[in-house]
C-alpha cells in the first residue's frame, strides 16, 4: 500500500514538472517573438524613390575618440530605412572603437534588413582648422554617391549635433521644396575674416604625413584675397543637393577641382569652399538657400564655437523652426527631453515613424518591426519647421548668393 502511495505521489510529481517545462519553453517562445532581434516585417516592403515619393537624405556622421555613444545615439535618432548612413570616427581613435561602432549598428534588425548604413574602415585625417575636414568631406560625398543612386540631400552631422524633428516631419516638409537647391549659411561680407581667414596661408599636415598631427603650419607671409572668383564664407554644416554634389566631385567643369586646390591652404576651408563653388557656379548660384537649418546660440562676442546647450535652451530650441541643434555634451539632459516629446524615442531605439508598426513595450522596439516604408506621418515639429521652410523659400530669390 505504501509502495502504491509512493507511486503515484511520484506520478504526480513528475506530471507537473513535465507541465512547468512545457509552459516555460512556451513562454520562451513567446517572448521570442517579441524579442526585437528576431523581428521581421509586416510584409515585404521596397524603399520607392522618385518625385512621387517622399525625398532621401544621405547622412554623413562624423566624430572622434570616445564619442561612439554619442554618434549612435545620433544614428538611432535620425534613422529611417528611406535613407542612407555613413558613420566616420577620426583617425584620433582606434580601430576597437571603430568595431564596437559597427557591431552596436548590427545590433539593429531595421538597419540589418535595410542595409542603409555603413562605417569608414580606414578613417581620413582631420587637423582642426585644416583642410583635411572638407577632404573628409568629399571622400564622404563619393561614397554616398557610389553606393546609393537614389538619395536627393546630403547633409553633414557631427557627434555634438541633435534633430529637432522626427525624419517624417523632414521628409514631409522637404517633399514640397524644389530638389535642386542647397541649404547653407553664406556671404561674401568678409569683414574680419579676410585678413585673419582669407588672406592668411596655412599647410595641413594631415594632408601629407602619416602621423597625426593636431596643429596646422602658418606661413610668414599672406596672399591677396582671389580675383579670379568670388569668396563666400560662412557655416561649416550643409544640406547640399545630389545634382551639385555630383558637379563637385564628377564635375564637367573644371571649377570645383581649382578652387579644391586654393582651398587646401586656407584656414577653416570648411566655412568658404561649398560656400564659393556654389555661388560662383553659373548653374548652382541661383539654387542656394541662405541658412543652414540648424540652431546655434553664440556668445558675444562669438567664439570659435556655438556654446553648448541645455535643458534652459530648450523651449527656443523647439520654437525656433530648426531642424537640428548644436552643440550638446554626452548625455546631456536636454538631450532625453527632445527622446522623449518630440522624436518619441527611447534608449538604444530608432525614432518612431509612420513605417514601425510594432507595439512600444519595455521588452520590444515598435521600428523592429515595420510596414510601408515610403508612407510619413508628420508631428508637431513638422508645422514650425514648414513655416520656417516657407520663410526662407520666400525670402530666397535667383540673386541669393550675394
Amino acid at each position: 500500500m505504501a509502495l502504491a502511495v509512493e507511486k503515484k505521489w511520484f506520478f504526480t510529481l513528475f506530471s507537473a514538472a513535465f507541465l512547468t517545462l512545457i509552459l516555460f519553453l512556451s513562454a520562451i517562445s513567446t517572448l521570442s517573438c517579441f524579442n526585437g532581434f528576431q523581428a521581421t516585417p509586416d510584409f515585404t516592403s521596397s524603399v520607392q524613390y522618385g518625385p512621387h515619393y517622399p525625398p532621401s537624405f544621405a547622412y554623413y556622421i562624423s566624430g572622434g575618440k570616445g564619442q561612439i555613444d554619442q554618434v549612435f545615439r545620433l544614428l538611432l535618432a535620425v534613422y529611417h530605412p528611406r535613407n542612407r548612413y555613413l558613420l566616420h570616427l577620426g583617425s584620433d581613435a582606434t580601430n576597437e572603437e571603430r568595431s564596437r561602432l559597427a557591431l552596436a549598428v548590427r545590433d539593429v534588425s531595421a538597419i540589418r534588413a535595410f542595409e542603409n548604413v555603413d562605417v569608414v574602415g580606414k578613417p581620413d585625417p582631420a587637423t582642426y582648422m585644416g583642410s583635411s575636414n572638407i577632404a573628409a568631406t568629399l571622400h564622404a560625398a563619393a561614397i554616398l554617391l557610389k553606393v546609393d543612386h537614389s538619395w536627393d540631400w546630403f547633409i553633414t552631422l557631427s557627434a555634438l549635433d541633435y534633430p529637432l524633428l522626427t525624419q517624417d516631419d523632414l521628409s514631409h516638409v522637404f517633399s514640397s521644396v524644389r530638389r535642386d537647391l542647397n541649404f547653407l549659411d553664406h556671404t561674401s561680407d568678409l569683414g574680419w575674416k579676410e585678413d585673419q581667414r582669407v588672406q592668411p596661408i596655412v599647410v595641413d599636415p594631415g594632408i601629407y604625413l602619416a602621423r597625426q598631427r593636431n596643429q596646422i603650419f602658418h606661413a610668414t607671409q599672406k596672399r591677396p584675397t582671389p580675383e579670379a572668383f568670388k569668396f563666400f564664407t560662412g557655416s561649416p554644416w550643409v544640406v547640399l543637393s545630389r545634382s551639385f554634389l555630383n558637379f563637385c566631385i564628377l564635375g564637367w567643369d573644371n571649377m570645383p577641382r581649382t578652387l579644391l586646390m586654393y582651398f587646401t591652404n586656407v584656414i577653416l576651408s570648411q566655412e568658404g569652399y561649398f560656400h564659393s563653388v556654389v555661388c560662383n557656379a553659373q548653374d548652382f548660384q541661383n539654387k542656394t538657400v541662405n541658412s543652414d537649418l540648424r540652431y546655434m546660440v553664440w556668445d558675444n562676442p562669438p567664439k570659435m564655437e556655438p556654446r553648448y546647450l541645455n535643458v534652459s535652451d530648450y523651449e527656443k530650441m523647439v520654437r525656433s523652426g530648426a531642424a537640428f541643434a548644436r552643440q550638446f555634451h554626452k548625455d546631456e539632459s536636454v538631450l532625453s527631453a527632445i527622446d522623449k516629446k518630440i522624436l518619441k524615442r527611447s534608449s538604444n531605439r530608432a525614432t518612431r515613424g509612420a513605417w514601425c508598426t510594432g507595439q512600444n513595450r519595455f521588452w520590444m522596439d515598435p521600428c523592429s518591426k515595420w510596414g510601408d516604408v515610403n508612407i510619413v506621418r508628420p508631428g508637431p515639429q513638422a508645422k514650425r519647421f514648414k513655416e520656417s521652410m516657407t520663410d526662407l523659400l520666400d525670402d530666397w530669390n535667383s540673386e541669393s548668393c550675394k
